[in-house]
């Protein structure tokens, strides 16, 4: 896929296209946004166009201006970039939740010879606020003296997370959810390539569900992951032990909770059907939404959200888990257990 065919993220696509238009490529990106938007997906396809062998107008050269800049995605160095083969393209992502020191040194190791094959070398590094310490510290050099015709492209959905030393040597690329329309025509794409036999409402409901992220469609299954957290939800009202086995777990739940309470408040005040998420669920949010009064269903909402942004300060799953129940159980009808 060429960067001016990728979806719903128009305005980034534009900088990068404009970018290698004008032959002013910076030596650094961050390309920041939510997960599951496209931000990987578009630094891969913005490496073929910086490389490709020939793209639909001539090669970037200093200063130049006017044309169409962009991948051919058949030449052997898109195929390669594509394939994960190229020799002067390199992805870097977190193993066991951080990236360390030593893949750092294998970023520094390619940076320090010339391009073997392509125009500029390309360096992803995704989740790159997962650097430890050491590694952020060790990754400073390269952005403070970038080697020649190379290009780093730093990946993040959580950005607040780096260092602002290396934040302020990249320039900031912000990608931004999808609309629902875009949503749909990303799984459609994805799912027509996998000749799968969803049907138009299965994708539209997949499309509800990925709140504008239709890149976490693709990491595992929706709805399997919805039946699961209502399971759970139905334990808290029965004061059931805690069922959660990780931190990711429960960051799950507390996201599709969260969304269900949107749902339930959106019934409460508009009893609008078409504005809900989880539309294929409206019998049970009318009832849930008429068991709850509505500034019960907001201040719920609001703890819930707050709580989950301490996930990260690795919360005691069991002292949360009993924490959420007493409190749904206090504000939802047991009957719906």
């Amino acid at each position: 896929m060429a960067l001016r065919e990728i979806i719903g993220q128009d305005r980034a696509v534009k900088i990068l296209l404009r970018s290698i238009q004008r032959a002013r490529i910076p030596s650094s990106y961050l390309f920041a946004g939510e997960a599951g938007i496209g931000k990987k997906f578009t630094a891969i396809n913005f490496a073929k166009a910086v490389n490709c062998l020939t793209p639909p107008s001539p090669p970037l050269t200093k200063g130049g201006d006017g044309g169409v800049f962009d991948a051919c995605d058949e030449c052997y160095s898109c195929r390669k970039i594509n394939a994960g083969v190229h020799p002067d393209f390199l992805i870097i992502s977190p193993d066991a939740g951080q990236i360390r020191i030593e893949e750092i040194r294998a970023i520094n190791d390619i940076l320090s010879y010339k391009a073997f094959e392509g125009r500029m070398k390309v360096i992803i590094v995704d989740e790159a606020e997962t650097m430890n310490p050491y590694a952020a510290n060790a990754f400073l050099k390269n952005l403070e003296q970038p080697p020649e015709d190379s290009l780093i492209i730093l990946i993040s959905s959580n950005p607040d997370r780096m260092l602002d030393t290396i934040k302020s040597r990249c320039s900031r690329v912000n990608f931004t959810p999808l609309s629902s329309e875009s949503c749909k025509k990303v799984i459609l794409t994805f799912f027509t390539k996998k000749e799968s036999e969803k049907t138009t409402e299965e994708l539209s409901i997949l499309a509800r569900l990925s709140m504008g992220k239709p890149g976490l469609i693709f990491t595992g299954d929706f709805i399997e992951d919805r039946e699961w957290c209502i399971k759970l939800l139905k334990g808290m009202l029965n004061s059931e032990k805690d069922s959660w086995t990780s931190r990711e777990e429960t960051e799950k739940w507390l996201d599709f909770i969260l969304i269900l309470l949107r749902d339930t408040a959106i019934i409460k005040i508009t009893r609008d059907e078409t504005n809900l998420v989880n539309i294929d669920l409206k019998d049970f949010l009318t009832k849930l939404s008429t068991s709850m009064d509505l500034k019960v269903i907001i201040e719920t909402y609001r703890i819930l959200d707050a709580l989950k942004g301490y996930i990260n300060f690795n919360l005691n799953r069991s002292l949360t888990w009993n924490y959420i129940s007493s409190l749904l159980r206090r504000n939802m009808d047991i009957k719906y257990a």
